[in-house]
C-alpha cells in the first residue's frame, strides 16, 4: 500500500518537537559529552569472558590442549583493548569528566582503564576455581540433575552467579557503571537480580532462580542454597535533612554459612544477620537476626476450597 504523502511530510516537524525535549529533559540525554561505554560492546565482552571460563561449552567446540592456547590468547587480547577502552570511559564519566573531551583527560584516562583491565583479566584463573565450585554446589543441590554439563548449560542461577562474580571483580577495582550494566544484562536472560557489590562466598547455589533479588550490601557466607522467589533486600531507605536518600551504608542482610532459604523468602535489613546452619522456609518475611542452627517456618495454613466445606490439610 502507497503511504500518504501529507503524513510523510509532517515527520519534519515531528522530528524537531522529538529534539527539542533533548534539551527539555537533559537529565535522560547525552549528547555532546565524553563517550559512555559500548552497550554492546560491554555485553560481546561478557560473552568472550564466559567462553574463556567454560571453554569447550558455548561458542567454540573442538578445543583441546594442543590449540585451546591460541584460542584463550585471542581472546584475551581482545578483551584487553575492548575493555580498556570501555573502563577508560566509564572511569572518566564517574569522575564527572564528561561534559567535554580534553586530549590530556583522555590519554590519563585510557592509561588507568588499561591498568584496570590487565588487574580484571588477572583475576580469571581465580574466578574459574570460584565457579568451579558453585558449579559443584549446584550439582550437590540438586537431585535431578544429572551432570555437571547440564549444570554448565542449563541453569541460570550458575549463568547468573558467573556475570556477577566478574562484575564483583570490576566492582572491587573501582569501575563505574560496567558491573551493572553487564549483571542487569544477566537479570534479563536469568530473572535474578544480584547487585555487582555484594559479597557471597564460595559453594553458592541457586536452584531455579526466577524472582530471586539480592541487594548491593548483601553478605552471603559459603555453602548457602536460595531458591526462587528469595528477596534479600533493605528495609525502607533513611533520608537526609534535605529528603535525599542516604548512600553508602550497610542496608541488606548477612547469611552466614551453609543456610538453606526456601522460595519466596523475604529477608530485610542492613541488621539482620541469618546464623550459620539456619534453615528459612518458604514466604516467612524477616527483619530481625536469626541465631545459629534455627529453622523458622510459617504456621501450617488453613485452606478454604469453594463450594466444599473447609478443608484441613492432613
Amino acid at each position: 500500500m502507497a503511504s500518504d504523502p501529507r503524513i510523510k511530510g509532517q515527520l519534519p516537524e515531528l522530528t524537531d518537537r522529538i529534539v527539542q525535549t533533548y534539551a527539555e529533559s537533559s537529565t535522560i540525554t547525552h549528547l555532546g559529552h565524553c563517550p559512555l561505554p559500548h552497550y554492546q560492546k560491554i555485553i560481546a565482552a561478557t560473552e568472550d569472558l564466559k567462553e574463556i571460563l567454560y571453554p569447550g561449552y558455548r561458542r567454540r567446540s573442538r578445543l583441546h590442549l594442543g590449540n585451546v592456547t591460541y584460542h584463550v590468547g585471542d581472546l584475551i587480547d581482545t578483551l584487553h583493548d575492548v575493555l580498556m577502552q570501555q573502563i577508560a570511559r566509564a572511569m572518566c564519566h564517574g569522575a564527572g569528566k564528561n561534559q567535554q573531551c580534553d586530549p590530556r583527560q583522555k590519554d590519563e584516562f585510557e592509561r588507568l582503564g588499561q591498568a584496570k583491565a590487565f588487574a580484571f583479566l588477572e583475576k580469571l584463573p581465580e574466578l574459574r576455581r570460584k565457579l568451579a565450585m558453585d558449579v559443584q554446589a549446584a550439582y550437590d543441590g540438586d537431585p535431578a540433575c544429572k551432570s555437571l554439563d547440564e549444570v554448565i548449560f542449563c541453569y541460570p542461577g550458575v549463568e547468573a552467579v558467573t556475570v556477577y562474580r566478574l562484575a564483583h571483580e570490576l566492582h572491587l577495582l573501582g569501575v563505574p557503571l560496567i558491573p551493572r550494566m553487564m549483571t542487569e544484562w544477566a537479570h534479563g536472560r536469568t530473572g535474578i537480580d544480584i547487585h555487582p557489590g555484594a559479597t557471597i562466598g564460595d559453594y553458592f547455589f541457586i536452584d531455579h532462580g526466577t524472582g530471586v533479588v539480592i541487594g548491593e550490601t548483601c553478605e552471603i557466607g559459603q555453602w548457602v542454597k536460595l531458591y526462587q522467589g528469595v528477596t534479600l533486600g533493605a528495609l525502607s531507605f533513611p533520608t537526609d535533612e534535605h529528603g535525599g536518600v542516604v548512600r553508602g551504608t550497610k542496608r541488606h542482610p548477612t547469611i552466614e554459612d551453609r543456610v538453606v532459604i526456601y522460595a519466596n523468602a523475604t529477608v530485610l535489613g542492613g541488621a539482620t544477620v541469618i546464623g550459620h546452619d539456619a534453615v528459612i522456609g518458604s514466604n516467612v518475611w524477616i527483619t530481625r537476626s536469626v541465631a545459629p542452627n534455627t529453622t523458622v517456618a510459617l504456621e501450617k495454613p488453613r485452606l478454604r476450597m469453594r463450594g466444599q466445606s473447609d478443608f484441613e490439610p492432613a
